[in-house]
């Protein structure tokens, strides 16, 4: 029996089989494509409409409705809006600063905005943080027109939509305070590291709860991220991740759950397999993106440890396979993931990440032909 998009993803996140593997382009802010890889996805397509950046920082694009559909994407992404009271700032010719005062830069042979400034950098005190000026979580602009957006796929089409909430603090600390005297706040100064992460979870859980209030009953999926891999294993030890990290991201996955019955999908890439216990503890339902080349994410692995309790969403990979492979290579891969993940469900697929310019549009293509080829249940 065919389902909806919607019903195939729902039943999928819990832990069912549906009748095919899911399918993701453009569902999250980390799993979308660069805009110059874009317009050449685009160029296929013989899609000529204006383009949208969803991310600034990574340079990544909304995909047009006449691709998804051409894909047959399950998902459609619902995105919080931009601060009225605090909107980006130009900084010189090619940079912005951001509503956290971060500022950033483009240079002309770059793909991505570099960061250049941390505004809490260098010796600062706890009270420098408590006085740092953050963004008003009830700024309208935040969730001006999302119930209306999230209304539209409910009421008029059959997809599953995901929306969109704050990174926690990981990412945003890491950019306010730079990432050398981050890491040794955590070496040298807890409380002062202690003290910036709840700065930014104060903000952000309210912010949340702002999103939430204007949409969390119309949304499937909610979609955090707050990176903690590195390629050869997690940026803190399990230890310190339970001791700094595990409790501001509990308090704010508490809140989330007050607000939603949507699943909560996690985005957190690297080498994470140490840490996923505490995440699967805290409440996760999905993790995003399964960087399958880094140690320890092998996806038979993360299936045999977590498969019955933890989802699955991404794992194609794009470091080696999308970019440098042959589209039987790419092909393979697929099927490997799906055999890996799929069986009983609790697998959606998609790229590792923001698919980049060096992927081959042939690779992309042959990504989702196999996915709908080899997706079909029961897995064989």
């Amino acid at each position: 029996m065919t389902l909806s998009h919607r019903e195939r993803v729902l039943k999928t996140l819990s832990h069912q089989e549906p009748d095919r593997v899911p399918i993701d382009l453009g569902s999250t802010n980390n799993s979308s494509i660069h805009i110059k890889g874009y317009q050449k996805l685009k160029s296929h397509f013989g899609v000529t409409d204006e383009d949208t950046i969803i991310h600034r920082m990574m340079q990544t694009a909304a995909v047009h409705e006449q691709i998804l559909q051409a894909l047959d994407i399950d998902l459609r992404y619902v995105a919080f809006g931009g601060s009225d009271s605090r909107p980006d700032k130009p900084f010189g010719e090619d940079g912005y600063e951001d509503e956290w005062g971060v500022i950033r830069r483009m240079p002309s042979t770059s793909l991505y905005y570099d960061l250049v400034k941390s505004p809490l950098a260098g010796a600062i005190t706890i009270q420098d943080v408590v006085n740092y000026p953050v963004p008003d979580p009830t700024d309208p602009g935040y969730t001006r027109g999302v119930r209306d957006r999230l209304k539209y796929y409910r009421e008029n089409t059959d997809y599953a939509v995901a929306l969109r909430l704050p990174s926690v603090f990981v990412h945003t600390t890491q950019y306010l305070r730079g990432f050398e005297d981050w890491f040794m706040d955590l070496a040298a100064d807890k409380k002062l590291a202690g003290a910036v992460f709840d700065l930014v979870t104060d903000q952000t859980a309210a912010m949340a709860v702002e999103l939430l209030k204007a949409g969390g009953d119309l949304a499937d999926i909610v979609v955090v991220s707050d990176d903690m891999g590195f390629q050869n294993g997690p940026i803190v030890s399990p230890e310190l991740y339970r001791e700094l990290f595990k409790p501001r991201h509990k308090r704010y996955f508490d809140t989330v759950r007050k607000h939603t019955s949507a699943f909560i999908h996690f985005h957190c890439c690297g080498s994470i397999h140490k840490l996923l216990p505490d995440l699967i503890d805290i409440g996760i339902d999905v993790i995003h993106p399964v960087q399958v080349a880094a140690k320890d994410m092998d996806s038979s692995k993360l299936a045999a440890d977590f498969g019955d309790r933890l989802c699955f969403w991404g794992a194609v990979d794009t470091q080696f396979v999308l970019p440098k492979g042959s589209t039987d290579d790419v092909k393979a891969e697929v099927r490997r993931r799906i055999r890996d993940l799929a069986p009983s469900g609790g697998y959606i697929l998609g790229a590792v990440h923001n698919i980049q310019p060096d992927v081959p549009v042939e690779n992309i293509l042959a990504m989702y032909e196999a996915a709908r080829e080899y997706g079909k249940y029961p897995i064989n």
